[in-house]
């Protein structure tokens, strides 16, 4: 069992933050996907917390050639297979368990989420080496990711939830930490409002990040 870094790593090393969607809307996921396409952040993760989210997956996945649409939350093998039927070329968890990485082998590439080290001990046995890390304000931040450097020197981490402007850098700029989730780029106020312009140029910053 290993996971599919070769469709993976270039989703991950193509950007540095990669936008984290919750939509209630499917009518407003292809330009909200061309927006942040056109600001420089084509992969975006829509998440599989609302009715929404699959529809969503599936405009974007048919309209927007020029975007990446992945899904986020899958928690077991069933939602993980609806992501990939609707079109999802990623699958993000918040976690990490052998039935996902069962769905997932030889398929679209799974960023299953680990925080201990014996949860990343448990993806390494796997084959799995980059990994999101969820939640990453609240679990410690800048100085833990940094702490697992030595003990863990092939992991590579996506941190989400609690990742800002304000500190988004601070996570990038540490040596195993390849890209960042963030849902900061589209504001809710700002996709229920179609301002698509603010949107592309939140973008716009966020890949001058990297």
């Amino acid at each position: 069992m290993a996971q599919n870094l070769d469709a993976l790593v270039p989703i991950m090393e193509g950007q540095p933050v990669i936008p984290v969607i919750v939509i209630d809307d499917a009518g407003s996921a292809a330009p909200l996907a061309r927006a942040l396409a056109a600001g420089g952040l084509p992969a975006v993760e829509i998440t599989l917390r609302t009715e929404a989210a699959l529809d969503a997956i599936a405009a974007i996945a048919s309209e927007v050639p020029e975007a990446i649409v992945g899904a986020g939350t899958a928690l077991d093998a069933g939602q993980y297979e609806a992501a990939v039927a609707a079109g999802a070329r990623f699958v993000v968890s918040p976690g990490f368990t052998p039935d996902l990485a069962d769905a997932a082998e030889g398929s679209v590439p799974l960023l299953p989420g680990c925080v201990t080290p014996s949860e990343i001990m448990a993806a390494l046995a796997e084959g799995y080496t980059h990994l999101k890390f969820f939640p990453a304000g609240q679990a410690g931040g800048v100085a833990y990711i940094k702490a697992l450097a030595s003990p863990f020197s092939a992991v590579r981490f996506c941190p989400t939830g609690g990742v800002s402007p304000d500190n988004a850098g601070d996570y990038l700029a540490l040596p195993n930490v390849v890209c960042v989730g963030g849902s900061w780029v589209a504001p809710k106020e700002a996709v229920a409002g179609g301002d698509w312009d603010r949107i592309t140029a939140l973008a716009q910053e966020a890949a001058g990040l990297g």
